[in-house]
C-alpha cells in the first residue's frame, strides 16, 4: 500500500473509527512530536471537462496535521475542522511510515476503502436515477 491510497482513504474514512484506531497505536509510537495541527483555507482545484483547463471553483475549510514519533513523519488534511481526525491520520501514517503494525494498518485501510467504495455505490446509484435522458425530448 502506497502513502497516498492510505491518506486519500483514511481522509475520507469515518472520523470516529479513524480516532479510536489511531489511538491504539500511540503506545507503540513512543513520544510524539506534534509540529502542525490547525485549520486553514485551502483552493479547491477542478478541471474543465471541454478543454480540460484547470481552474479554482472555490476556498475549502481543511484540518492539518503534521506528527514525528517512531523516527518517523506523518502528515494529513481532512476537509472540515475536526483537528483530532487530523490528527489520527497523521499518527496512523507516521506509524506506517515507521513500519509500526502495517499489517493491522493495511488491514484497517482496506476495510475502510471497501466501506467508501459501498457508500459511493449506493450514492452512484441514487444520482443516476435522477439523471435525465435529454435525447428522448
Amino acid at each position: 500500500m502506497d502513502q497516498n491510497m492510505l491518506l486519500s482513504t483514511l481522509a475520507r474514512a469515518d472520523a470516529d473509527a479513524v480516532k479510536a484506531f489511531a489511538e491504539g497505536l500511540i503506545p507503540a509510537l513512543g513520544p510524539i512530536t506534534v509540529l502542525v495541527n490547525r485549520t486553514g483555507l485551502a483552493m479547491l482545484p477542478m478541471e474543465e471537462t471541454v478543454r480540460g483547463e484547470a481552474f479554482y471553483l472555490g476556498e475549502v475549510l481543511l484540518s492539518e496535521a503534521h506528527v514525528r514519533a517512531a523516527g518517523a513523519e506523518g502528515y494529513a488534511a481532512c476537509l472540515g475542522r475536526d483537528l483530532e481526525q487530523a490528527l489520527a491520520v497523521a499518527l496512523v501514517d507516521a506509524a506506517y511510515a515507521a513500519g509500526r503494525d502495517r499489517t493491522r494498518i493495511a488491514a484497517f485501510v482496506a476495510a475502510q476503502a471497501a466501506a467508501l467504495a459501498a457508500e459511493d455505490a449506493v450514492l452512484g446509484q441514487q444520482v443516476e436515477q435522477t439523471r435525465v435522458e435529454l435525447e428522448t425530448f
